[in-house]
């Protein structure tokens, strides 16, 4: 039996069932916690055991600021009457929410919670990524974009006006967006010229996180000599990675369908949107699903600009031998990739409760008027950043004109044909008919 490989495979099932399931259901009660404070009220701190209906006297009243919240949800959610309403296609009803909720879940196998671990006697060390694939994004993109069906399913299923617009509404919204996420990512990628997560992180614990390059212990030779140690040409190309994490971000709060960016479920607007006709787990499972999105969106930010579960400043390079970690190091690094994503988590929670909802047309022009042409330009620039060395000055200026050109041309005509037969566009008010006087 190999029992090294027993051990971590405990270690990642473990963070998978304790960790991100918890990490997705505290995220409710972390959301409720940090709005009130932003808003400067209390919010919920005064949930009790209910020892009471055990036969004791009184409840148990601990000092515990709240958290056992997220139980008293999931109980009263269990508990609720699980209504189907009659006139709904009752199959795809039904499997809608598990559609939503399932795809959240699966992506996070691939993302490296902690760095590899090296045990004595073994060749190999062992990765702490449940699945260590080598297209990690590309599987995280196929499977991720699975949840649409599930909402759209859920408005079509229902029978009713408003969640079927909420579904028109997400479809719509998540192929617009999912376009720029995917074409944001590819700088990166570029860049890094890797696909596998593991190593991607590795590469930022050595030469620099993408978004704070100030160390490089490795001189980047796997860019063919481009990078200097804290030179100019390593903050040149920092540039479109900063685009790149803007448009890959915002992408993400429009993919998982939050404020300001939740056009499917406007209670404004839709009521409830998709999911107006659901209740008690099928509604949880909805919930539940933006949130586990959240929380996989924060851990893929994390993972490809942030430097994962490194440390800053090449600290790494005293805990380990090329790459390899004992395991207590490794646990350090889990903790640290953790910390991390809380960190996002919070971002993601800020954005919410500071900026109000985008219009729908306001949302579909910055998906296709910006996101889309300024993910394309930033493609270009970056293989021009990248294979500068291999190109001549005249050519490379050349090279940079003639893509500020098409820069310029291609904005001018995006935003002609929107000014022409976009949302908001204003017709003429139809002329009123004159009264003709009645005949005596």
């Amino acid at each position: 039996m190999d029992i090294p490989f027993l051990i971590a495979t405990v270690i990642k099932m473990g963070l998978f069932f304790t960790v991100v399931l918890t990490f997705v259901a505290y995220a409710v009660y972390a959301e409720r916690r940090f709005s009130a404070i932003i808003q400067d009220r209390v919010g919920p701190n005064r949930t009790m055991i209910p020892t009471s209906i055990l036969g004791f006297k009184n409840d148990i009243k601990l000092p515990l600021g709240g958290l056992t919240q997220p139980i008293a949800d999931g109980l009263k959610f269990i508990l609720k009457e699980d209504f189907t309403p009659g006139h709904v296609r009752k199959h795809f009803f039904w499997l809608a929410p598990c559609m939503t909720m399932v795809p959240s879940l699966i992506t996070i196998a691939v993302i490296p919670f902690g760095s590899p671990i090296g045990f004595e006697g073994r060749e190999q060390p062992i990765s702490m990524a449940i699945a260590d694939l080598n297209v990690g994004p590309l599987f995280i993109f196929a499977i991720s974009s699975l949840a649409v069906y599930g909402i759209t399913i859920a408005g079509w299923a229902s029978n009713s006006k408003f969640p079927f617009m909420g579904g028109i509404r997400a479809s719509a919204q998540m192929i617009s967006y999912e376009i720029a996420l995917g074409l944001s990512i590819i700088p990166v990628l570029l860049f890094f010229g890797e696909l596998n997560l593991g190593r991607i992180v590795h590469e930022q614990s050595v030469n620099g996180w993408l978004l704070l390059p100030l160390w490089n212990e490795g001189g980047m030779i796997w860019q063919n000599g481009f990078w200097d140690a804290g030179g100019l040409q390593q903050w040149i190309l920092w540039v479109p990675m900063v685009l790149a994490f803007i448009i890959f971000t915002i992408s993400i709060f429009a993919e998982t369908n939050r404020t300001p960016f939740d056009l499917a479920e406007c209670e404004t607007e839709l009521v409830g949107g998709y999911h107006t006709e659901y209740s008690s787990m099928k509604f949880a499972l909805f919930f539940l699903g933006e949130y586990a999105a959240m929380v996989i969106g924060s851990a893929l930010i994390v993972t490809l600009f942030l430097g994962g579960w490194s440390l800053p400043f090449g600290l790494d390079a005293k805990l380990g031998d090329n790459g390899v970690f004992p395991l207590w190091a490794s646990l350090l690094h889990m903790g640290v990739f953790l910390t991390k994503v809380v960190g996002f988590i919070l971002f993601f929670i800020l954005v919410r409760w500071s900026i109000p909802r985008f219009r729908y047309d306001q949302l579909m022009k910055l998906g296709w008027v910006i996101f889309f042409e300024l993910a394309l330009i930033n493609i270009v620039l970056t293989a021009l950043l990248i294979a500068r060395p291999k190109l001549g000055q005249t050519e490379f200026i050349a090279s940079l004109v003639g893509l500020g050109v098409f820069s310029v041309f291609v904005f001018f005509l995006a935003k002609t044909v929107d000014s022409q037969i976009g949302p908001g566009k204003r017709l003429a008010p139809t002329p009123k008919p004159k009264a003709t006087p009645a005949k005596a």
